[in-house]
């Protein structure tokens, strides 16, 4: 059965993104992230995970002279990712690679390449944690491989100084700076939260190959105040794209 579509404008209206109706869909992670990559002219960029490509898209809207892979193990997903590049006009800027960052089927190794950076949106919860998934959401929120996984692979990839950049549950902070250790230096940690007076519920992270920098706990963001706008003014000029996220240095 032909799976439906929405066209949904990102970015205030800049890029547009096909994606299903059912299922997992854009949100304010997406952007977060999209905003806090590192993306300097000459860079070669990947995202791995990158479902119908809106988070390097995003990135890639706001970057001259950067090329994007994006990796993606849903073959359905890197079609529709495929045609949102077209639609975007940066099919020669991006390419986009169906396989697998855990090295199931088609996988990194098979890029033959390393990168100045990479960036990741992964499955947030284990097999029972937390409500369970629709079936249509279920590969996007369910981790079939802990994020150890995830940064040991992605950093392989990494050349020297490059950054890995990720967000995720701020619960989650204890496992990922485990999985770093010995592996990414210069640890910089950005707290999303719903509000200022409540505890993050998201974390950015980014991490160096190479760095001996000391981890940095940043100010971080909060979504809402009490103005009754839909953001804070700083989360709406991240969530359009107006601006990119400062990390500490």
């Amino acid at each position: 059965m032909e799976q439906e579509l929405t066209e949904d404008a990102l970015l205030g209206g800049r890029i547009r993104i096909r994606q299903p109706k059912r299922g997992y869909r854009v949100n304010a992670d997406t952007l977060l992230l999209a905003s806090a990559v590192e993306a300097k002219p000459g860079m070669h960029l990947l995202e791995a995970g990158c479902g119908v490509g809106a988070a390097l898209i995003a990135v890639a809207a706001r970057s001259e002279n950067v090329r994007f892979v994006g990796l993606e193990r849903d073959a359905n997903m890197a079609s529709i990712a495929r045609e949102n590049l077209a639609m975007n006009g940066m099919s020669t800027d991006a390419e986009i690679v169906t396989g697998d960052v855990l090295g199931r089927g088609a996988n990194l190794s098979a890029l033959n390449a390393t990168f100045d950076g990479v960036f990741f949106n992964p499955p947030f919860d284990a097999e029972g944690e937390g409500r369970a998934p629709s079936p249509e959401r279920r590969h996007a929120y369910i981790a079939d491989e802990p994020i150890e996984r995830w940064i040991a692979a992605l950093t392989d990839r990494l050349t020297g100084g490059a950054a890995l950049t990720m967000i995720h549950r701020a619960h989650k902070l204890a496992e990922i700076l485990s999985a770093l250790e010995g592996r990414l230096g210069g640890i910089e940690i950005f707290p999303i939260r719903p509000r200022a007076e409540e505890p993050a519920k998201r974390v950015l992270v980014r991490a160096r190959k190479g760095s001996r920098a000391p981890l940095k706990l940043l100010k971080g963001l909060d979504l809402h105040d009490a103005s009754g706008a839909k953001h804070t003014p700083d989360a709406e000029a991240l969530l359009r794209g107006e601006a990119t996220l400062i990390w500490g240095d």
